[in-house]
C-alpha cells in the first residue's frame, strides 16, 4: 500500500530534507576518526605482548567515550592477535606449536628471503593481520586475562608498521 501523501513542490521537498538533517545531528552524536601508523619496537622470532606499547603508540584512544580500534599490521612475516597476557608460558607455547605447524625444515620453493621466510608467511596467515578492540570509557575494553600479542615469525629482527584506525564517539 502507497503512503497517502504527496510532495507538491520543491520546495516542500528541499524544507523536509532540512528538517530531516536538522534531526539526524541532534539524534546521533557525531562520529569521529582518527588514524596513525606507529613502528613497534623490533624484536626476532617470538610473540610477545605488545599492550602497553600500543597504549602509548596510540594515546588518542583516550580520548573515545565508546569505539573501535582497529590495528593492521603492514607486514606478511608477522601477525596480531589477542590472547593471553598473565602467563608467558602461553607465549612460549604458542610459538612452539607454531613451529611445529609451519616448520623451516620443509623444501619450500619460495626461499629468496632466508628458509623462516616461507614459514613466516604461512604462520602470518593463520594468525592475522589485524584485530579490533572495542574502546569503553578512554580504554581498550579487552577481557581480564586478554593482551595484544605482535607474533614475529621472522628469526632475525624487523621493524614493524601498524595502521591504528580508531571510530567511535569522542568524549564531549
Amino acid at each position: 500500500m502507497r503512503p497517502n501523501f504527496r510532495i507538491t513542490s520543491v520546495a516542500t521537498l528541499i524544507l523536509l530534507f532540512l528538517i530531516a538533517a536538522q534531526y539526524s545531528r541532534i539524534t546521533r552524536p557525531p562520529m569521529s576518526w582518527s588514524q596513525k601508523t606507529f613502528t613497534l619496537q623490533s624484536r626476532s622470532r617470538g610473540c610477545y605482548l605488545i599492550t602497553d606499547e600500543v597504549v602509548q603508540s596510540v594515546p588518542e584512544i583516550k580520548e573515545f567515550k565508546i569505539g573501535l580500534l582497529h590495528l593492521f599490521m603492514q607486514h606478511t612475516s608477522a601477525a596480531l592477535t589477542l590472547n593471553e597476557n598473565w602467563d608467558s608460558d602461553v607465549r612460549l607455547d604458542m610459538t612452539d606449536a607454531l613451529d611445529k605447524i609451519a616448520p623451516e625444515s620443509w623444501n619450500y620453493r619460495h626461499d629468496a628471503e632466508g628458509s623462516d621466510d616461507m614459514p613466516a608467511h604461512i604462520r602470518s596467515s593463520l594468525i592475522g593481520a589485524s584485530v579490533s578492540i572495542p574502546i569503553r570509557d578512554g580504554r581498550l575494553a579487552t577481557g581480564t586475562w586478554q593482551g595484544i600479542w605482535l607474533c614475529e615469525f621472522r628469526r632475525y629482527r624487523h621493524s614493524r608498521h601498524v595502521v591504528a584506525t580508531i571510530q567511535g564517539e569522542k568524549f564531549k
